[in-house]
């Protein structure tokens, strides 16, 4: 490695960072042989290994000490702003409304219950009492203490929770190591105490049979996909349990819910190009399991059966001729014939400026979520005429923000209304209960259930969130989110920061994030940049940001860069770049193609080394990748395509900007291999004098840490790296916790 003398902010001397041994590792495909001097950090079993990465920690720390105070203090704007001894909305489940409480100085929630009453009034029996932050209610009981569980373990994470229909049994999965594998136990709510049922190694999502007998849950295979979805009936040994269905097709992801009636237990299998959806009816004295439209279709759907006049129906939210997806209605014998003599009726139609993401039933309606100019929308109708001519017009509860989210965040087949979460850039998110449109009452009715308090004297007219546009070198025009203290001028001093993601056709929707004000009361101007490859504007827009098309994703984000440093607002000398997971991928791209344009880059748990991991389907999740990035392995186009803009194969020698990446010990999403190697390649090969550092936090997963304070330390640390770089270190006047 060139000897290279590096200095932090201040102008200090930093010790040396650490040389990782060189050991070539071969690895040949389609005539072309990389050699990877860093394979060998792999074997997270090696002392070697772990000796290295504890010194990039302490090389991290000593480098970035002298924003430690930065740390502290952006820490304690966000304690500042947090309401710490908080509560959910409860929400109704059959006879209870459940709800969670935060305590302050508890890291973890504690989750809660209080009977609900039936007095005939529906929206008045479906309103959520009152419940007071550190007031308990008379018979609230404590189903599961977050900070109890927590203790003596390095780590923890609830993947998932089940109350039966009686309301006497709870079902908990907790992971206490941050590898997304979960402890099963049952607890017994009349009693308190915990069954002698206990399932390990389990994946997301639980649920009881509708009779409380049968508890159903998901596995992952040796490659860390849900593969299994098992039956274990209380009181038999878990060796018994009967796997429900079983998918050995790599490429292809399992997981269930309960039908919203919860008449059948829908297995949804897919990738993000078609899908599958299998129903097991549980009165079904055979047990079957029946395909609704078979995978060799290749349709990407999803499937909701439900009763519609007494007759069995089917929901069909598809992109069957329709590459934004429509939703149809079929009876369930249409679906024994051929698929092209199969008749449908539509209920929404497609339109090429209209996403539709899903859609569900309550007893009186139909819920269809939407994504229109690039806002996630909800609309819902009444079920009588679904599907012919007399079918009523869609209802959408009305927002006044121009950049916003609303989503459907609950919604009980019994309910008369259906559970809204809203967010915007500055708007703390708040719980809507939307009443359903009546003949009485049209329009429905929107009552706000809560607003998150942020305290420190918050005040959202303090900024400023527009909607602008950058132009790609193609023409496309791509939506930006610019957001801003109004105290800051447009005379192009400020700093700003571009923040990107561009995968799996994910949005980066508009929502309310306390520790960003950090940033924004120290006058960095904050884009978010929705490239090709995200959902913003429709299927096309992903289309056109993966596979072969993937590299759109990373010029987007350099053009959205150069909008900024040309918008007037900046100094193109002091914008940074901020993306995680994919969004790591992005920005090892963007690092060695316009190295210059960035005076700092973090990067969180970076897929850096994207052609090591899907080359090697024996990795966590690397066959479902495919459908991504394209298969490398039996495909020498997308071999030769990933190889071009792999981060760690297309390191230069050229003066890179100061680098963070941020990753996690246990992470089975991106493994710290990929970020230890990138740092060392990025060492070898800059002209630059920038620190290049890597922090890794041993305990975390793929979210990094699990406790919400440790949590807050961590955002702290990305955005003091980024402050600091930047030279945006102090408040603008008058900014800042009150």
């Amino acid at each position: 490695m060139t000897s290279i003398s590096l200095q932090d902010s201040t102008g200090t001397a930093v010790p040396a960072p650490p040389v990782a041994k060189k050991i070539p590792t071969e690895r040949t495909h389609h005539g072309e042989t990389f050699v990877d001097n860093y394979e060998w950090l792999r074997d997270k079993e090696s002392p070697e290994v772990v000796e290295h990465l504890r010194a990039e920690n302490a090389y991290q720390e000593a480098v970035t000490v002298n924003q430690e105070p930065l740390r502290e203090a952006i820490f304690q704007e966000i304690k500042g702003r947090t309401q710490e001894t908080d509560l959910s909305v409860p929400h109704r489940k059959d006879g209870w409304w459940y709800f969670s409480r935060s305590a302050e100085g508890k890291e973890y929630g504690i989750h809660c219950r209080v009977k609900a009453q039936d007095t005939g009034d529906k929206v008045a029996d479906w309103t959520p009492p009152a419940v007071e932050a550190g007031v308990g209610i008379p018979g609230e009981e404590v189903l599961l203490d977050g900070n109890v569980e927590a203790e003596g373990k390095p780590f923890f994470s609830v993947g998932g929770t089940a109350v039966t229909v009686d309301g006497n049994l709870y079902a908990y999965a907790v992971d206490n190591s941050g590898d997304e594998r979960f402890t099963l136990r049952i607890k017994d709510l009349r009693t308190g105490e915990l069954l002698p049922d206990v399932i390990e190694n389990i994946f997301y999502g639980v649920a009881f049979s509708p009779d409380g007998t049968r508890l159903f849950y998901t596995v992952v295979d040796e490659s860390w996909r849900p593969y299994q979805v098992k039956a274990h009936v209380l009181g038999r040994p878990v060796a018994d349990d009967v796997v429900v269905y079983q998918e050995d097709d790599a490429a292809m992801w399992l997981g269930f819910e309960l039908s919203a009636d919860r008449r059948y237990l829908v297995l949804g299998i897919g990738c993000s190009e078609y899908s599958e959806t299998r129903l097991l009816r549980f009165d079904d004295p055979e047990q079957a399991v029946t395909t609704v439209i078979s995978r060799n279709e290749r349709i990407l759907y999803e499937a909701e059966p439900f009763l519609l006049d007494g007759q069995e129906r089917i929901l069909l939210t598809h992109n069957r001729g329709a590459i934004n997806s429509m939703v149809s209605l079929a009876d369930p014998a249409e679906l024994d014939r051929p698929l092209a003599e199969q008749t449908w009726q539509t209920v929404v139609e497609h339109s090429g400026d209209v996403r539709v993401n899903g859609a569900g039933v309550t007893a009186t309606h139909l819920i269809v979520s939407i994504r229109k100019d690039t806002i996630e929308r909800v609309q819902v109708m009444g079920l009588a005429g679904l599907g012919t001519p007399a079918q009523q017009e869609p209802v959408e509860p009305a927002f006044d923000e121009e950049l916003y989210t609303a989503g459907v965040g609950g919604s009980d087949y019994e309910a008369p209304v259906i559970r809204l979460g809203y967010t915007s850039y500055f708007t703390p998110s708040r719980i809507y209960d939307f009443v359903l449109p009546t003949p009485e009452q049209p329009a429905g009715e929107l009552l706000l259930r809560k607003e998150s308090p942020v305290l420190g004297g918050y005040d959202g007219s303090d900024y400023v969130a527009t909607r602008e546009w950058a132009t790609a070198a193609d023409g496309t025009r791509i939506p930006l989110s610019v957001l801003r203290h109004k105290s800051v001028k447009q005379d192009s001093t400020a700093a700003g920061l571009v923040y990107g993601y561009g995968s799996y056709e994910m949005s980066m929707d508009p929502g309310f994030g306390i520790a960003r004000l950090s940033l924004l009361d120290r006058g960095v101007v904050f884009v978010i940049a929705h490239i090709r490859g995200g959902g913003e504007l429709g299927r096309h827009w992903y289309e056109d940001g993966k596979k072969l098309t993937k590299k759109n994703t990373f010029t987007d984000f350099v053009d959205a860069t150069d909008w900024l440093a040309n918008s007037g607002w900046v100094d193109p000398a002091r914008i940074a770049a901020l993306g995680g997971s994919a969004g790591g991928l992005l920005m090892g791209a963007v690092a060695n193609m316009a190295p210059e344009k960035y005076a700092a880059i973090v990067a969180q748990v970076p897929f850096v080394d994207p052609l090591t991991s899907i080359l090697d389907p024996d990795l966590p999740l690397s066959a479902l990748e495919w459908e991504e990035w394209g298969n490398p392995i039996t495909d020498p186009q997308a071999y030769a395509y990933m190889k071009s803009y792999s981060p760690y194969e297309n390191v230069r020698e050229v003066a890179y900007p100061r680098i963070a990446a941020v990753t996690s010990f246990n992470d089975t999403r991106v493994l710290y291999v990929e970020p230890a190697k990138w740092v060392q390649e990025l060492r070898n090969k800059t002209t630059g004098s920038q620190p290049i550092v890597m922090k890794i936090e041993m305990d975390g997963g793929h979210g990094g840490a699990s406790g919400r304070y440790v949590q807050w330390r961590e955002r702290a640390w990305d955005y003091a790296f980024i402050a600091d770089a930047l030279g945006a270190t102090e408040l603008l006047p008058g900014a800042g916790v009150k």
